[in-house]
Formats: C-alpha cells, structure tokens, sequence
C-alpha cells in the first residue's frame, strides 16, 4: 500500500495584513485631558491621551487608565488601535441601566 502524504500549511509569521495589535513595540502617550472615574467601584479614570511615537503619532484617543494619573502624565502604551468607550453621565440605577 502506498502511503499517502500529508499537506502541510504555510504560515506566515508577519500576522494579519493590518498588523497584529501586540507585534508592534510599546509607544508613549501624554496625558492630556481627564474625562471621569469609572469601573465598578471607581477604580478607573478615562483620560484623553496624545500619542507620541509610532504608526498613530500626533493621534488623540480616549484611554482609560487604573491607578493614579494627572495632566501631564506619560503612559506606556502597549496598543494603539483600540479606543475606550465614552463614560455615560445620567446613570439613574445599576451600572448598565
């Protein structure tokens, strides 16, 4: 009986055609601008941050941040593609009402 060979798969190491969103080096951001707390408890701040280096330079996105952060602030950014969700003020019960 004759053996039947097994078809293999190429693949590429470069990832997707727009870029995978980790490949990329870390970039820095300038905290611009605070928007709110948010989160659970609290616990998150959303701020406006100008991104300084890399694909997206001289970009501003919404970002939100945990722990301590002020105007002025440089963040590590280890993504640039997705933006935070804008805080919704006239919450009237429950966090997703």
């Amino acid at each position: 009986m004759a053996k039947k060979q097994q078809k293999v798969k190429e693949v590429k190491a470069e990832g997707t055609k727009r870029g995978s969103l980790t490949d990329d080096k870390p970039v820095n951001a300038v905290v611009e601008e605070l928007f709110g707390r948010t989160g659970a408890r609290g616990e998150v701040t959303q701020v406006l941050v100008k991104i300084l280096e890399g694909r997206n330079k001289d970009r501003t996105m919404r970002r939100n941040v945990k722990g301590p952060v002020r105007v002025g602030d440089l963040l590590t950014l280890r993504e640039t593609e997705i933006e935070a969700r804008r805080i919704r003020k006239n919450i009237t019960k429950g966090a997703h009402s």
